[in-house]
């Protein structure tokens, strides 16, 4: 009986599906890395990886979809998918993760989207799926996409990876629902910039790889107490069942327990408790990973007792604050990260999403206590990484996050110096630490090296500094141009050989910024230069301190040869809140007066990388085609300095001139 051939239509259908399965598995791994970088970040990684894949394994046409546009005869054998079926692929991909979290018309905005909360395939019970850790700049670049919409993920993603030309996204992504495809792609091009030149090698990343994935177990206690409360639920509902066969007819409900009209206080009951684990299962490695710690999170007197002063905290009885935060009530309730006694306080530590409050009192007199709040907005992994939980005769104790896995103190002023690790209790409080006093002699300046777990980051260190606030001030470091591997236009961690000799020379400057409210310092040294009669070799430094309120102040520095390594670099000038020597202020010149040792008088005048040319006019006059210069003149001379960049624009000096 011979066989029926299928329509030529259905034949055509089929032959179409077959090619787009093969563009499906040929394009599978950059699919999955396209869908899981534009789905939101607000998901955990776990959760991000199973959906970028759904996403992708449902983005296969139905048997009954032809493809668009005309059917030209193909050679018999050939059935290679053509570029046009990958990017239907992907225009589909995308139309699925960028509307992943978008509510369908008339649906109630309080609750999560229909398609969130669907079973999809694949499914995995008992693990947890996260990719493999990268570095800090990679890290780094996966902060800067989660603050960016989902559309602009997906246009950086498809210049920097697929190389598409701006026309064909600005296409793919209005094929996906995009009504601003020219703003995703600006957007795009800043992270980009952020990023810079290694931006698809670090995209290309195990990082970001959600195909070669680590599993780990899920919360197992967690999970043993779920099963619990199933088996207690259904006992529950059984039991009410059989109430309800034998109550009479008729009979009056139970009563309620009124609620007091107008209590808009949180109480303990309200508090946001993060699981243990989710630092290592998110991409916002900040407060908000933090867990509950400590022994008394379950004190629900305590917890009130430091929820009723932060709502009211003229009625504590000491209140401080850093610079530039509020001390409203918590909008909502907040999180508690820590609750527990430390050198006979009782200390709880709160986060309302842009505060930390610490309240602490007495054990011997509950309800007397003290209030400190500092902003902490926009934290990292490096600047939510510690808080102070209590100061004593012994030293600072600080909470540590649960991401870091190292834990050593150094003295700043001496480089040479080896660290010593530092003891942590089971509810990440460490053990008193040497911090230096305010107004003390700068005989020292101890410092914290963390080290992160490789679950979120490898081989990344960091250094932080007690500053007399409730958090540590994160310290980088930005080496000379042509002596980093690769050269560094973004601030490293201050760990290395170089970085520390740099801050042993600023380390006692530290002490001017207590009370500033201040998250990071950087130390640039971006000029080097020779000084006249053989005076040796100087470095030009930048200092800036970012302020979590948004501003900084920079201090300008020359290092010039000391017999000391500890010895203070001498400051050439300072200005407040300006952009120099940060992201929006990334040229810089400065001027100062020197004086050799057979006494004569110099101008020194050094540019940082961009700048080709400095001029001095006024009372003296020179000019040099480079980025240092060195000039005889007298001590008080005041000459106008100006640089020249690479693009021809003028460049004036931080502060306005020279400095004696």
């Amino acid at each position: 009986m011979p066989i029926p051939l299928l329509p030529r239509s259905a034949r055509r259908g089929r032959t179409a599906l077959d090619r787009a399965e093969t563009a499906l598995f040929e394009e599978y791994g950059a699919l999955v890395r396209l869908a899981y970088l534009t789905l939101p970040p607000s998901l955990s990684k776990h959760r991000r990886i199973l959906v970028a894949h759904s996403l992708v394994q449902r983005s296969l046409p139905g048997s009954r979809e032809r493809d668009p546009g005309p059917h030209l005869p193909k050679p018999r054998g050939t059935g290679r998918p053509s570029a046009t079926q990958k990017d239907r692929l992907r225009g589909r991909v995308l139309r699925s993760a960028i509307a992943y979290e978008r509510p369908p018309r008339g649906w109630p905005h309080r609750l999560p989207p229909p398609r969130t909360l669907l079973p999809v395939l694949p499914v995995v019970w008992g693990l947890r799926l996260f990719p493999r850790a990268g570095g800090a700049d990679d890290l780094a670049l996966g902060r800067a996409l989660a603050g960016s919409t989902a559309a602009a993920r997906a246009a950086f993603v498809l210049r920097s990876v697929d190389e598409r030309t701006d026309a064909a996204i600005a296409t793919l992504l209005r094929a996906a629902g995009v009504t601003d495809p020219e703003g995703a792609l600006g957007s795009a091009t800043r992270l980009a910039e952020s990023a810079g030149r290694a931006t698809r090698t670090l995209l290309g990343s195990r990082e970001f790889d959600a195909c070669t994935v680590q599993t780990g177990p899920t919360d197992l206690l967690r999970r043993r107490r779920r099963v619990r409360f199933l088996w207690g639920a259904l006992s529950a509902l059984v039991f009410t069942g059989v109430l309800l066969a034998v109550s009479a007819p008729g009979a009056a409900p139970p009563s309620t327990r009124d609620t007091p009209a107008g209590a808009t206080l949180p109480g303990p009951a309200d508090l946001v408790r993060t699981p243990r684990d989710s630092w290592a299962d998110t991409a916002r490695v900040d407060f908000t990973a933090w867990p509950a710690r400590g022994a008394r999170a379950d004190d629900p007197e305590l917890l009130a007792r430091a929820l009723s002063s932060w709502a009211r905290p003229a009625r504590a009885g000491h209140v401080t604050t850093t610079a530039g935060t509020p001390m409203d009530a918590p909008p909502h309730a907040p999180q508690l990260l820590y609750a527990g006694n430390v050198d006979g306080d009782a200390v709880v530590l709160l986060h309302d999403g842009r505060r930390v409050v610490r309240y602490s009192e007495p054990l011997h007199a509950p309800g007397h206590g003290t209030l400190a709040l500092a902003r902490t907005d926009d934290a990292d992994v490096t600047t939510a990484a510690a808080l102070v939980v209590g100061r004593g005769a012994r030293g600072t104790r600080f909470l540590l996050a649960p991401w870091i896995a190292e834990t050593r103190t150094r003295d700043l002023t001496r480089p040479d110096s080896p660290s010593r690790p530092v003891d942590v209790a089971r509810d990440g409080v460490t053990a008193p630490v040497a911090t230096a006093a305010a107004g003390a002699a700068c005989d020292r300046r101890p410092v914290l090296r963390l080290r992160s777990s490789e679950r979120i980051v490898e081989k990344h260190a960091f250094l932080l500094t007690d500053l007399g606030e409730l958090s540590p001030v994160h310290l980088t470091y930005t080496p000379l141009p042509g002596h980093g591997t690769p050269p560094a236009r973004q601030p490293r961690e201050a760990t290395g050989p170089a970085a520390l000799v740099a801050w042993a020379r600023m380390a006692c400057g530290l002490d001017r910024l207590r009370g500033a409210g201040v998250r990071a310092v950087n130390a640039w040294d971006f000029a080097e230069q020779d000084l006249p009669e053989k005076g040796g070799h100087a470095v030009w430094v930048c200092t800036r301190a970012a302020t979590w309120r948004g501003p900084g102040d920079v201090r300008v520095l020359l290092r010039a040869p000391a017999s000391s390594p500890s010895a203070p670099a001498r400051e050439v000038v300072r200005a407040g809140s300006t952009a120099a020597c940060g992201r929006f202020g990334q040229h810089v010149v400065a001027a100062a007066h020197w004086r050799s040792l057979a006494g004569h008088w110099y101008l020194l005048a050094a540019g940082s990388r961009a700048v080709t040319r400095i001029e001095v006019s006024g009372a003296v006059t020179a000019r040099t085609d480079g980025r240092t210069l060195a000039v005889r003149a007298p001590e008080d001379a005041r000459p106008g300095v100006t640089a020249r960049l690479e693009n021809g624009a003028s460049l004036a000096p931080v502060g306005g001139g020279a400095s004696r």
